[in-house]
């Protein structure tokens, strides 16, 4: 008797060893995934400045390559202190050249891992954008509302941003996020889940890319709010462990498999953390 419908097997294009290096960028599902990669022995970078949610402040992070950030690249707050919008809350300070600095210390290692990579996962979480002066941030940094304006992005638009962004000879992986944004209501969410999935099968199909369904796997085979964390939004360390078996069933050969989980034991070990 079956009680579930499992996702079955997964389509590849190609596979991942641990001679590859691996770029992941996204929402704060890219980190679930590169962290348990990065204990697997991989050469995982994931979301060094922070998670990014939307598809275009994603796709401004590699359209900018290895271009240092300077003083025309910041906002100031009402208080007068300097932010970066395109990441996290912690790259603001209290002149541009020390926000600088702190930026370009983790910005420019990303730019050059991104040029290097041989392997790109890229997470689309949302569809709606906050724009400051015409421009999406990638964070708000918690300024004032009123300094933003918000909209969703269409359909168009993100294929317009994705096409041809990403230099030909990357192996490339799209995944949604089965993270549900529940802020305008569980509706909206659902129509930005859906606006985003034709988006990044439109991408693929045009670049050839591949698509990884995380969402799927969550929404259609565990489909269980015991696989939920406390906030009933974000999948539980089960669920995302679950997802990462299937991750490496697709893309792993059995000896990369094997040496990852190696690894993986190891770190777990090392941290006190069972292997269930």
């Amino acid at each position: 008797m079956r009680f579930r419908t499992e996702i079955g097997k997964i389509g590849r294009s190609f596979s991942i060893s641990h001679d590859d290096r691996i770029v992941l960028t996204g929402s704060c599902f890219a980190d679930n995934i590169g962290e348990r990669l990065a204990q697997s022995g991989f050469q995982a970078i994931h979301n060094p400045l922070g998670p990014l949610f939307n598809p275009a402040s994603i796709a401004r992070v590699i359209r900018r390559g290895e271009v240092p950030y300077s003083a025309t690249d910041f906002t100031t707050g009402p208080d007068g202190t300097f932010h970066c919008l395109d990441f996290a809350n912690r790259y603001q300070a209290g002149s541009a050249d020390e926000l600088a600095a702190k930026v370009n210390a983790d910005y420019m290692p990303l730019a050059r891992a991104i040029t290097e990579a041989d392997v790109i996962i890229v997470t689309f979480g949302n569809d709606k954008v906050y724009e400051y002066s015409g421009t999406v941030a990638g964070n708000c940094h918690k300024l004032p509302a009123s300094t933003f304006s918000e909209r969703y992005l269409g359909l168009d638009e993100i294929c317009g941003l994705w096409r041809c962004l990403i230099p030909k000879g990357k192996r490339v992986i799209f995944t949604l996020s089965p993270v549900r944004y529940t802020g305008d209501g569980l509706a909206r969410s659902c129509l930005s889940k859906a606006t985003l999935r034709v988006a990044i099968d439109t991408i693929c199909r045009e670049g050839g890319y591949d698509y990884f369904p995380a969402y799927e796997i969550v929404n259609d085979d565990l489909r269980d709010y015991r696989f939920y964390a406390e906030d009933l939004k974000h999948p539980s360390d089960m669920a995302v462990d679950y997802i990462y078996e299937k991750f490496a069933e697709t893309y792993f050969t059995k000896d990369t498999i094997s040496k990852a989980y190696e690894y993986r034991r190891a770190a777990l070990r090392s941290a006190h953390i069972p292997l269930l």
